[in-house]
């Protein structure tokens, strides 16, 4: 019985380090995921992961553009999603045209409240791609907000890359993917 007594400090001692490395790992995950879908007003994208593959811009299709219509609007007006370049969060020469259009419709609509998701393409580590979208949904609705759409009317969550629109593994889609895109929550008026 003697070997057995012994045994049973150190098998416990193992499954309480099992344990709290696993907790450990969790509070940090969750803390990273917290820390990415509040809303800092930050739109510097972070430092790039090591393991995310760069697209060069002439690569990226010119068919994917800051113009495909999200019907969120009202009496057939439709909000355009915002996309990014490869891990960047400023807004684009194009997401600003449809964003100017997006902010009449939001002005014209006192009562249309909005989220806007930030999504990432699957290049990355989860944690990087949260922040990243987090910068890129704040980027949007701080780029709104500076053509008079008040703040209180939208916020923000980032999906990174969770929440793919393609699943493909190539240059279009990951234009797809990396976008600030938006959700209506009340008609309002």
């Amino acid at each position: 019985m003697r070997p057995l007594q012994s045994g049973i400090p150190i098998f416990l001692l193992l499954m309480i380090l099992t344990v709290v490395t696993a907790c450990n790992r969790k509070t940090a995950t969750a803390t990273v995921k917290a820390a990415a879908s509040s809303n800092t007003g930050a739109t510097k994208a972070p430092e790039p992961p090591a393991d995310a593959a760069s697209v060069p811009k002439s690569q990226i299709p010119e068919s994917v553009e800051a113009s495909k219509p999200m019907n969120v609007g009202l009496s057939g007006q439709s909000l355009h999603d915002a996309f990014f370049d490869f891990d960047k969060s400023q807004i684009r020469n194009d997401a600003q045209r449809s964003l100017q259009k997006d902010a009449e419709i939001l002005n014209h609509n006192p009562g249309l409240k909005v989220r806007i998701e930030g999504h990432c393409d699957d290049r990355g580590t989860e944690e990087y791609n949260l922040v990243l979208g987090s910068h890129r949904a704040e980027a949007v609705k701080q780029y709104l907000v500076t053509l008079g759409v008040d703040a209180s009317r939208i916020s923000t969550i980032s999906y990174g890359k969770d929440k793919p629109f393609c699943s493909q593994h190539n240059p279009t889609c990951y234009q797809e993917n990396r976008r600030g895109h938006f959700l209506r929550l009340s008609a309002g008026t």
